[in-house]
């Protein structure tokens, strides 16, 4: 069945200062700030958390079925979709509003100045997931307007549908109680590892009380991987975490090597491992526990880190794919490991592509366990 993506869509608007910021802001005349940099450099790009992760998931040859508000200047982007034979039947279009977009500017020291403009994101309340009626049964509430999250979240929970609750830069709207429902309404929960310290700052949760009221809390760590705490919420599964043992990452090519890996930024390298079965991946129903210890999930290789953004997304995209096949939870990690390696190396958030075949090679090599795409 296909899986209902709520999300965001966004032109990424990306341009580049030759200079440093530094040398043209004057700290102390900060109250009186008026600069303007040229930037010769600029590219546009498709963004968007449901536009990317859709990108990614058909990739693996899942079925996406993206759910988002757009604006007049959609069509660019619609194309764009339909050449990648990705649906569009739940993506609206705000009348008299410009699609979602944001404007960065990076400098030498790739620090960065971003604008955003909501945009038609404003009024994805607008799509319910009713809409669609019974054609999924796996769904995913990412960065979106406010009112869209917390809209989409409850009917999920209504509808019975298991969802993994992804806040992402959007977890600072939302209060504590607010936070506590889209715990208890969630399948699953994914984050950074800054976003877990704010979701337990806001929550008053620590987070094997959050994992307990989940299938899984997945927790990106940037360069040192990502750890899966597989909860008490929902049924229990029956995967063993199959023959493989754990991932072998060595995350190379400057300090965003770490987001192969996570899909999150990270200074550090992946770690290297060895003594892994060349076996099959589990199949169960993302049971896998290692004795109430986190799964760890490390770091992929990559050739070069070019660009983290939407390194996330592809993450995220690799554990739907993993869930709706019922793999373990290792697999799943993997799968979405591999796709953030993937990712980064690429500018862009969907400019990276892969055969079954080079994927499922690239991941034996990494992980010394095999996995067919589309079993």
């Amino acid at each position: 069945m296909p899986t209902l993506i709520t999300g965001s869509f966004a032109y990424d608007t990306i341009m580049v200062f030759r200079d440093r910021f530094a040398n043209h802001i004057l700290p102390e005349h900060a109250h009186i700030l008026n600069v303007s940099f040229l930037v010769p450099e600029l590219r546009r790009e498709f963004g968007g958390c449901a536009g990317n992760i859709a990108y990614n998931l058909k990739l693996l040859g899942g079925e996406p079925l993206p759910m988002g508000a757009v604006g007049r200047d959609f069509a660019p982007y619609r194309a764009w979709l339909q050449e990648n034979d990705i649906p569009l039947d739940f993506v609206t279009e705000a009348p008299g509003e410009f699609t979602a977009q944001a404007f960065v500017t990076t400098d030498r020291d790739n620090n960065q100045i971003t604008a955003f403009h909501p945009g038609a994101m404003a009024f994805a309340e607008q799509n319910r997931v009713g809409d669609v009626g019974d054609a999924i049964d796996l769904g995913i509430v990412a960065p979106d307007g406010r009112q869209a999250m917390l809209d989409h979240a409850a009917q999920f929970a209504a509808a019975g549908i298991p969802f993994i609750f992804d806040p992402g830069q959007g977890l600072p709207m939302f209060d504590g109680d607010e936070l506590r429902a889209f715990i208890k309404q969630a399948g699953y929960v994914v984050v950074n590892d800054y976003e877990s310290e704010l979701l337990r700052d806001k929550t008053g949760l620590q987070l094997a009380q959050i994992a307990a009221q989940v299938k899984a809390l997945i927790i990106t760590r940037g360069g040192d991987g990502a750890d899966i705490y597989v909860g008490g919420g929902g049924d229990d599964g029956s995967g063993d975490g199959g023959d493989g043992g754990d991932g072998v990452g060595s995350g190379v090519g400057g300090d965003a090597a770490g987001i192969a890996g996570a899909g999150d930024a990270g200074d550090d390298k992946g770690v290297s491992g060895d003594g892994v079965d060349d076996g099959a991946v589990g199949r169960g129903e993302n049971g896998v526990s290692d004795g109430g210890a986190p799964i760890h999930i490390d770091a992929v290789r990559v050739s070069e880190a070019r660009d983290p953004t939407g390194c996330g997304d592809a993450f995220r995209a690799g554990l739907l794919y993993g869930i709706a096949r019922g793999l373990d939870w290792r697999a799943c990690g993997q799968i979405a490991s591999l796709m953030g390696g993937i990712k980064v190396e690429h500018h862009g958030t969907q400019n990276h592509r892969f055969t079954h075949p080079e994927f499922e090679a690239r991941y034996h090599k990494n992980f010394a366990t095999k996995i067919r795409l589309g079993d």
